[in-house]
């Protein structure tokens, strides 16, 4: 019986300093990517709102990574919008972001045979 006392004593005492180190921390930050700025990107037509439009979901260098065609970024925003709530972007707002997309990171040669296939890109 003693032995049971003690056992659960040493799981309250667990539980309670898990569930104060946990509070300590306070929650977990929003998303924030304050080490980019839309004035690193390259210059040109599009780039605020293409900055705007990725940068409130996920960091821009994960965009800048890519390298697509003009029609793999075009599929990539649907997927966005359908898959990740992204509001849709239509017109000549459409037009504007992929032509910047499309100009300032373009498709990249594989790096070996067969290439790397991003498991995250729209198939």
């Amino acid at each position: 019986m003693v032995n049971r006392i003690v056992w659960l004593m040493v799981i309250a005492l667990t539980t309670s300093a898990i569930t104060t180190n946990v509070s300590a921390q306070g929650p977990a930050p929003a998303f924030a990517p304050r080490d980019e700025q839309v004035e690193d990107l390259p210059e040109g037509p599009g780039r605020d709102e293409t900055f705007g439009m990725c940068t409130g979901c996920h960091g821009y260098k994960l965009v800048s990574n890519q390298g697509m065609t003009r029609d793999k970024w075009d599929e990539t925003l649907t997927w966005m919008s359908t898959r990740h709530g992204m509001p849709e972007i239509e017109g000549a707002d459409r037009d504007l972001i992929l032509d910047y997309l499309t100009a300032h990171h373009p498709p990249k040669a594989p790096a070996r045979s067969g290439g790397f296939k991003n498991p995250f890109a729209p198939q």
